[in-house]
């Protein structure tokens, strides 16, 4: 196996050999045989070739034919480095017998991420980079099946984004009287630098001291500083990161177009739920781990994860385009009974609550109460929309689970189309 230059067909003489040893442990890390010893040397090669913009080529059809090629990669979901194999009627196959002739077990999702994936919040501190070396990629399971997939799961940096967003209260909108009038996207993010201020990235080490909330703190490289000033006085066994929250109106690859400065890019690229099968404008809240990269020789933006959201001066994260058309017309609905005498709270959960029956998460938790008598109710709101093809599985599981946390209100496009919300949520509600 050689080391050979980036876009080329590794025909050229300019082939680096890979030492004997460094061969069999990456064939035996690929195969799922591996040691710790072997995961850190695949890690290693890996990363250097990224560095050095080189590609890998397999010396199983001879040293005298075309070789295969294998190009390094990095898969931001898993958070793992894995080797593709570049597959082309124009590109040789891997000899059957070779190890690297299927698929690397990280190199195929088996479904992708859906509005009712389950989502536990992120344990531990927040933190998303790990030291070096980082773990390469998933073996197959010690049960002996390999099958080379592995199911999607939601992206750590999502659910600290959530944890974060929870923390801070601005998934649940309050009664009308608990809060201003005309809110600012200021008070947003100062909302979430008082939460950070409360949850640590290490020990010892605040949130709120390396979290930015304008992109201009990268563009003039007062992020890298700071993380500089902070690292010598990092726990050892925590990599030093920080964190950036924009407000964008768009993102695209692995780059985010903030709305009050120049476009970021990430080194890797941003994930969102918002996909071809599930296409969701923006804005978005985006959050950027900012930390010491291999691939760029310092400091920068790593990783970014786009969330849509309600809108720039309420941070309610949002799953579909229906959910927000919903959340609107939740929002006109808190006003005309406020009007009432009836006071209701708009809870958007962004984790999984634990049932009896098994652990779900509601789309909307509607808890209303009264003024007059002070009785208090409370509703899911489960949106239907054909928009979103999950949403529509009604399964038996699924609704027992909900059913357990609240009496399940099904809302579809036609209930506002039609404007019939209002009366079905009193309806509901028992108003």
């Amino acid at each position: 196996m050689w080391l050979i230059d980036r876009s080329s067909d590794g025909s050229s003489a300019r082939r680096i050999p890979l030492p004997e040893p460094l061969r069999a442990a990456l064939v035996r890390w690929y195969a799922g045989a591996g040691s710790r010893h072997d995961e850190d040397a695949g890690i290693t090669l890996v990363q250097q070739a990224r560095i050095g913009a080189k590609w890998l080529a397999c010396d199983c059809l001879g040293h005298d034919e075309l070789p295969p090629i294998l190009t390094p990669a990095f898969l931001s979901d898993a958070e793992t480095y894995y080797l593709r194999r570049l597959t082309s009627h124009q590109r040789p196959d891997h000899d059957p017998r070779c190890p690297f002739f299927r698929d690397q077990v990280t190199n195929r999702i088996t479904h992708t991420l859906s509005a009712h994936s389950p989502a536990d919040p992120p344990t531990g501190y927040f933190e998303v980079l790990t030291p070096a070396p980082e773990k390469l990629a998933q073996r197959p399971d010690e049960d002996g099946s390999d099958d080379r997939t592995r199911s999607a799961s939601v992206p750590r940096l999502a659910r600290l984004l959530w944890r974060l967003l929870a923390n801070s209260r601005l998934n649940t909108i309050p009664p009308m009287r608990h809060e201003r009038s005309r809110r600012s996207i200021s008070e947003e993010f100062m909302a979430l630098r008082q939460a950070a201020a409360a949850i640590e990235i290490a020990p010892g080490i605040a949130l709120d001291r390396a979290l930015w909330t304008h992109g201009q703190a990268l563009h003039s490289r007062r992020a890298y500083a700071a993380l500089r000033a902070l690292a010598s006085r990092w726990p050892s066994g925590h990599a030093p990161q920080g964190f950036l929250m924009l407000f964008a109106a768009s993102f695209k690859g692995s780059t985010v177009y903030p709305s009050d400065c120049e476009p970021i890019r990430v080194v890797n690229r941003i994930q969102s739920p918002s996909v071809r099968e599930n296409p969701i404008k923006g804005p978005y809240l985006v959050i950027v781990v900012v930390g010491d990269s291999p691939e760029e020789r310092g400091y920068s933006a790593v990783r970014a994860y786009a969330q849509p959201v309600y809108s720039g001066n309420r941070f309610v994260p949002i799953t579909t385009e229906f959910e927000r058309t919903l959340l609107r017309a939740l929002l006109q609905a808190r006003t005309a009974l406020e009007k009432t005498g009836i006071e209701i709270v708009i809870d958007k959960p962004v984790f999984d609550r634990l049932t009896p029956v098994g652990s779900c998460r509601p789309n909307f938790l509607i808890e209303s109460r009264s003024r007059m008598t002070g009785e208090i109710r409370q509703i899911v709101i489960e949106a239907v929309s054909a928009a979103s093809p999950d949403t529509l599985t009604w399964s038996a599981g699924r609704r027992a689970r909900l059913e357990q946390i609240a009496p399940i209100l099904a809302i579809a496009p036609e209930d506002l189309e039609k404007k019939t919300m209002l009366e079905h949520l009193s309806t509901a509600l028992r108003l």
